[in-house]
C-alpha cells in the first residue's frame, strides 16, 4: 500500500510539471527510489510521462518554438545515446552534480543580469548554444527524468512568451521521451510488469496535469518565469545536498 500512496503522488507531481508547474517532475524519481533502484524507478515513469506529454501537448499546442525544437533535438538525441551507452558507468551523483550546476549557472547568470545596470537583451535561439544544451538535456533527461535545468538554461534567456515556452517544452519533451523508450527497453528498464503498472498510475498524472495547467495558466508571466527560477535554485540546491551531505 505503501507503494502505491508514493507512486500515485509520484506520478501526480509529474503530471503537474507537464500542465505547466515548473521543475517539481524532478521530485519523482527520488520518491519511487524509497521502493526500487533509480533505474527502474526511471523506467517505471516514462510510460506514465508519455501519456501525460499527449495531454500537455493537447493542452499548448496552440503556439510553440519550431526553431528551437529543430535546433535541440538533434543534439537531444546525441545525449540521449550517450547516456544510454554510459549509464553503467557513470554514478548516478556525478549526473545530480551536473544538473545541479547547469542550474546554479544560469541562476547566477540571470541575477548578474538583474543587477546589472545594462539591460538584459533577449537571446535569440542559436544552433551552436542549442545543439549543445540539447545534448545535456538528452543525457540527463535519460539518465533520471532530469532535463529540465540544462533546457532553461537554453531557453529561458529568449524571453519567450509564457504560452509559447509552455508548448515548445510540452512538443519538445514528449518527442524526447518517445525517442528514450528503444534504449529504456533495450537496457531492461522497461518491463510487461513495469508497463502494468504505469497503467493503473496513469490517471493520477493526467490529473496532476490537469491541474498544473490551471495553475500555469492563471498566473501572471512575470511571476511564472520568477516561480521558475525559485523551482531551478530549489531542486539545483536539493540535488547539491543529496550528493555532499547525504
Amino acid at each position: 500500500m505503501d507503494f502505491w500512496i508514493v507512486a500515485g503522488l509520484a506520478s501526480f507531481l509529474m503530471g503537474l510539471s507537464k500542465g505547466g508547474v515548473p521543475m517539481i517532475a524532478i521530485l519523482a524519481v527520488p520518491l519511487m527510489s524509497l521502493f526500487m533502484d533509480p533505474a527502474r524507478a526511471a523506467g517505471l515513469l516514462l510510460p506514465i510521462y508519455i501519456v501525460a506529454d499527449v495531454y500537455a501537448v493537447y493542452l499548448f499546442r496552440k503556439a510553440f518554438s519550431l526553431r528551437n525544437i529543430k535546433i535541440l533535438l538533434p543534439g537531444a538525441v546525441v545525449g540521449i545515446l550517450v547516456g544510454f551507452a554510459a549509464v553503467s558507468f557513470v554514478p548516478g551523483d556525478a549526473g545530480k552534480l551536473l544538473v545541479a550546476g547547469i542550474g546554479l549557472y544560469y541562476l547566477a547568470t540571470a541575477l548578474r543580469g538583474r543587477f546589472s545596470k545594462t539591460p538584459v537583451v533577449a537571446r535569440p535561439a542559436d544552433v551552436p548554444r542549442g545543439l549543445f544544451w540539447g545534448t545535456v538535456t538528452g543525457l540527463t533527461s535519460y539518465i533520471s527524468h532530469a532535463g529540465g535545468p540544462p533546457y532553461q538554461a537554453y531557453v529561458l534567456p529568449q524571453k519567450l512568451d509564457k504560452m509559447v515556452y509552455l508548448g515548445t517544452t510540452a512538443i519538445f519533451f514528449s518527442i524526447v521521451n518517445l525517442i528514450k523508450v528503444p534504449p529504456f527497453i533495450l537496457a531492461g528498464q522497461i518491463t510487461w510488469d513495469s508497463v502494468s503498472q504505469a497503467v493503473w498510475l496513469a490517471p493520477f498524472a493526467l490529473a496532476g496535469a490537469w491541474s498544473g495547467s490551471m495553475i500555469s495558466r492563471a498566473l501572471p508571466e512575470r511571476a511564472f518565469f520568477i516561480l521558475i527560477e525559485i523551482a531551478l535554485a530549489v531542486v539545483s540546491f536539493k540535488l547539491l545536498y543529496e550528493v555532499l551531505l547525504t
